[in-house]
């Protein structure tokens, strides 16, 4: 073990042909990396690849480019055909043809004259902020309405002076911590102390030259930009500040909260244009609201932009503790849309950011996973981070910059769009739950909960816009992440291999799974071999895989650890390979549904392997509401019932569902179950678009037709991988149901979430659980805010605390059970 575990760490960086001497060189492909692999059938280029074998040798696609149809004018600027050809560039590698200078001393100091050779001054930044906010009609009128509010409200003359002059110090003081101080010196010497660290403990932190140069030309529009990437790591905050100070574009003032505002490290944030924000807008002791600091906020926010400085805003508000993109919170991305709506600045330039790592800086978070508290950050955590960082490496960094795109004009198109109001997942899940409740249907008046003007000044409508670019540009923002190698090492083991394999039957899955990540037009952040990609995964992977040398052809055999941190810690990083199979798995496990079903209820005049396309349509948008909080799996202006029945069309072009002939289709009439199901779901889910002509043949393209599920075993294996793929979550939400079975309230929050978490976990230690990952804290708050929303529990606030009971829907027993019934038939067992 000793030998292998040495092995492991003499991977080469490059991946390249120079690392054939490491022991695993007897399984290695007898072809080319992108050539035709000559080995027995794998399951996915058995599955759907043979349908499109050009796919392999194809060029990597280009990720990012914004939305056709909320932005079709941004998406044919800063793009031509050139872009995607430019390729890829290690940002960290430098040398002396990266600077004026030629020869020993410059290749010696070459990341001194790199860093000085940077366009950075003191001019690029926003100057008076301090004082421009203060004296900002908003600011003073927030001062005098505290200064006053202790006494009856009144007008500024009956306000006392110095009750005024104490909030301007308040306000002052809030600024301090608010307002950075940018200084170019420091963003040079910071720039090259992040050369010499990021080369110390990655292997390469890559970027696309076309989607840089898409940025670059944005800047030339002296309109403010602002970045909003995903957020995966502490490291987030200085990785896009440095590419950008690579490729001379300015600094962005990034968005960072007070848990970082600590000494001498907060200082050293301020000056590279970090600002602070609480966490939560309202802390006053008393719970109300602080219109002091919203207003300097609003107002900070605000002269930023009108003097056309960059932002970087973390809309998940705090790092994913899943590997998944968290849920959006707008609240500065609102602050910025009424900047524009007050005319602060003509425009606003929009750039969706994705982030890729082999390995993040801190491991995991298997300590909050488990229920922990979060610790607070120190100067001395962060000191010992630093230390823990240089001892170790962290594989490859990929960052994708999505193509921008115009706020106004998202905003203009959202303005003439007749988008009816979003159904609630009450409105949308209950009648499919419960089929029989007097109420299954949507009042007349739901569809008018929105004004039927899409004015700006309309606060109904700004929430939906509001919540409808945040949800567009997360979704972007998640599409342009790069796979990464250990994303589909620990996919493929946890789902395909979860009992183990053989390393060679394990390299030849990661290059079909590989190839088809490429096909459904998602990038990679890797290159190379196979071989050597794999073991440098493992390598990276360290204990959450064991590896033992079997007697048979003196193989390797790779088996998944089994321990619960490690289980937590595998599923957080095969989550970034979810994204691209999300729809593909909601079908199959839609498909389990829909079969098992049928079987349990008997067919009438059908056959039993005959399922109706338009019943397993509705059945797949029902479990993408069920999980909407897990993942998105559309933009906000994709109906989701035409996402569905696309990834429907998919499966059948791969010839994993089969048409039936049309003598089969015209014997079959559909069950009394199918004829009840669509009066379980209200007219306004239907997925045809009302938009469409009535002369169109829309309606006869989209005619439901019935299928067949293809016997074969190769996608019998795949269909089996995709539904194991959503196992953990459908095993967490149903776990979560059966523990409400004994809910006796009312109980707070938080404390229902600790007795719930304590639960699965212990679920999981008698190993009762099918999946150990389904015990992750993140699924268990996700569970019970799905419950809330569909109205299993009523909720009240009491203080900081919010109460939770049963809904009187779903105080009988028998409501209780047909949720359990409803989440439990799609999971395969």
């Amino acid at each position: 073990m000793d030998e292998t575990a040495l092995s492991l760490g003499t991977i080469d960086v490059s991946y390249l042909s120079t690392s054939a001497e490491c022991s695993i060189s007897r399984c290695k492909h007898s072809s080319e990396e992108w050539g035709e692999c000559n080995s027995r059938p794998t399951l996915f280029r058995s599955a759907t690849l043979k349908w499109k074998e050009t796919l392999l040798s194809r060029k990597r696609p280009f990720v990012g480019r914004c939305c056709y149809v909320c932005t079709p004018q941004s998406r044919d600027n800063f793009f031509n055909a050139s872009i995607p050809s430019l390729g890829l560039r290690n940002v960290i590698y430098i040398n002396e043809t990266h600077t004026r200078y030629r020869g020993w001393l410059a290749r010696r100091f070459c990341y001194v004259l790199f860093v000085q050779e940077r366009d950075v001054h003191k001019g690029m930044f926003a100057k008076n902020l301090t004082e421009n906010v203060l004296n900002n009609s908003r600011v003073q009128k927030a001062i005098v309405d505290e200064a006053s509010e202790p006494s009856a409200p009144g007008s500024f003359a009956q306000t006392d002076p110095k009750a005024i002059n104490k909030v301007k110090k308040k306000a002052r003081k809030i600024l301090q911590e608010m307002v950075a101080n940018v200084s170019p010196a420091l963003i040079r010497l910071t720039g090259w102390v992040l050369l010499k660290l990021f080369n110390s403990f990655f292997w390469n932190i890559q970027i696309h030259r076309g989607q840089i140069e898409m940025v670059k030309a944005a800047t030339e529009m002296n309109l403010p930009l602002i970045f909003l990437p995903v957020h995966k790591s502490h490291i987030d905050y200085l990785l896009l500040t440095f590419i950008l100070f690579c490729h001379n574009i300015k600094a962005p003032y990034i968005a960072a909260g007070n848990n970082l505002n600590i000494p001498i490290f907060s200082t050293l944030i301020r000056k590279l244009g970090g600002f602070f924000i609480r966490r939560k807008l309202d802390q006053s002791p008393d719970g109300r609201k602080d219109f002091l600091y919203r207003a300097l906020l609003y107002v900070h926010i605000e002269e930023l932009l009108r003097q056309q400085q960059f932002l970087e805003i973390f809309l998940e508000g705090t790092r994913s503790r899943s590997g998944k993109t968290s849920g959006a919170r707008a609240g500065l991305l609102s602050v910025v849309v009424d900047a524009l709506f007050s005319n602060a600045t003509p425009d606003v330039l929009i750039i969706p950011v994705g982030i890729s790592y082999d390995r993040i800086i801190e491991g995991h978070y298997n300590s909050e996973q488990l229920g922990k508290p979060k610790k607070n950050e120190s100067l001395w955590s962060i000191a010992r981070g630093v230390f823990r960082m240089l001892r170790k490496n962290y594989g490859c960094v990929r960052v994708d910059f999505a193509q921008p795109f115009s706020l106004k004009e998202y905003v203009n198109s959202q303005s003439q769009k007749p988008v009816p109001a979003p159904l609630s997942l009450e409105q949308a899940l209950l009648p499919a739950i419960l089929p029989l409740r007097p109420n299954d249907t949507v009042d007349e008046g739901t569809e008018a909960s929105l004004p039927n003007s899409r004015d700006i000044t309309s606060e109904p409508f700004r929430r939906e816009l509001i919540a409808n670019l945040a949800e567009h540009i997360l979704f972007t923002a998640n599409k342009s992440c790069a796979v990464m190698s250990t994303h589909i090492v620990a996919c493929l083991l946890l789902y395909r291999h979860r009992q183990g394999t053989d390393l060679s039957r394990l390299v030849e899955d990661f290059f079909s799974m590989k190839e088809e990540v490429l096909a459904r037009d998602f990038d990679l952040g890797f290159s190379g071999n196979s071989d050597d990609v794999v073991m440098h995964a493992i390598h990276l992977l360290g204990n959450c895989v064991n590896i033992t040398n079997t007697s048979r052809n003196n193989e390797f055999f790779i088996t998944p650890s089994t321990t619960i941190p490690a289980v937590f810690e595998l599923n957080f990083y095969s989550n970034g390979v979810l994204h691209v199979f999300i729809k593909e798995a909601i079908i199959a496990c839609s498909l389990h549904a829909v079969q098992s079903r049928r079987y349990r209820n008997g067919t009438s005049g059908a056959s039993p392997s005959l399922i109706s396309q338009e019943h397993l349509v509705r059945k797949a948008a029902s479990l993408c509401y069920l999980l909407s909080n897990e993942f998105t799996v559309s933009l906000p202006c994709q109906v989701i019932y035409q996402v569905c029945h696309e990834s429907v069309e998919r499966l059948i072009q791969y010839g994993i569902l089969l048409v039936a002939e049309q003598d089969d289709q015209e014997d079959v009439s559909p069950s009394l179950t199918e004829q009840q199901w669509d009066k379980k779901l209200p007219e306004p889910l239907s997925w045809r678009s009302d938009e469409e002509d009535e002369d169109s043949d829309f309606g006869e393209e989209q005619r439901d037709c019935y299928l067949k599920v293809s016997q074969s075993q190769e996608h019998q294996q795949y269909i089996t991988f995709l539904q194991r793929l959503l196992g953990p979550l459908l095993e967490a939400y149903s776990s979560a149901v059966i523990f409400v079975h004994n809910f006796s309230g009312p109980v707070s929050e938080s404390e229902y979430l600790q007795k719930l978490h304590r639960h699965l976990i212990s679920r999981t230690e008698k190993n009762v659980a099918v999946y150990a990952e389904s015990a992750t804290y993140s699924h268990v708050k996700n569970a019970v805010k799905v419950f809330k929303e569909i109205g299993v529990f009523n909720q009240t606030k009491q203080r900081r605390d919010t109460i939770l009971e049963l809904s009187t829907t779903f105080l009988p027993q028998r409501n209780r059970q047909k949720l359990l019934e409803f989440i439990m038939s799609f999971m395969v067992l």
